[in-house]
């Protein structure tokens, strides 16, 4: 789920805040932002094809990875972060399940497309669908870093996600909709950079 992936974002910022507090701000944004870009497919384009494109976002992470290693700055960090929680982010999908409305029925076998596979590489269904309870349990356990390392606005939004993730999961079953192409007037990727960004403005 959506809240899983921003919860990666909080566990990859989370060595920079640690060994380089002054950029840590960065960092959490640029990891943040990146583990939900791909999921703008919900909205344009196809779901866990369009903008999942694993590849591009391995190479983008070796070379700002490079970068913020010579040159060390805000933009070069956030840079690094996102493309390395880009990246991740199918990795993720992959290892839950398809893509589907109801995933925990198991009726298709499309877990991520890949452009270097030429086609849909299967779940694996480790998480066995998105929202499911071990998908909660997960986000939760990536998200201790968001409620001990950063300051209280931070602390504040991962509750936030955490609240939201319970609901999303007890809701999962009940409102298959939940999951798929979305038609909004705001894309709820928007939304999630949106408040992220809130949250440094108000610190």
């Amino acid at each position: 789920m959506a809240m899983t992936h921003v919860a990666v974002g909080l566990a990859l910022a989370a060595p920079v805040a640690l060994l380089a507090p002054d950029l840590a701000p960065a960092a959490l944004a640029g990891a943040v932002a990146g583990s939900v870009f791909p999921d703008i497919d919900m909205v344009v384009g196809e779901h866990r094809r369009t903008f999942h494109v694993a590849e591009a976002y391995a190479v983008a992470a070796f070379a700002c990875l490079a970068l913020a290693f010579v040159a060390p700055s805000a933009l070069s960090t956030a840079a690094a972060a996102f493309s390395v929680a880009a990246t991740l982010h199918p990795v993720f999908d992959v290892a839950g399940g398809s893509s589907e409305a109801r995933p925990w029925e198991a009726a298709t076998n499309r877990g991520v497309y890949l452009r270097s596979a030429s086609g849909w590489v299967a779940p694996r269904r480790w998480v066995r669908y998105d929202g499911a309870p071990e998908d909660f349990a997960l986000a939760a356990v990536l998200a201790v870093p968001g409620l001990v390392l950063y300051g209280p606005a931070v602390r504040g939004g991962t509750v936030a996600l955490l609240v939201v993730g319970a609901l999303y999961t007890l809701a999962r079953k009940r409102i298959p909709q939940l999951s798929g192409r979305v038609e909004l007037p705001v894309p709820p990727v928007l939304t999630a950079v949106v408040t992220v960004v809130s949250f440094f403005r108000s610190r």
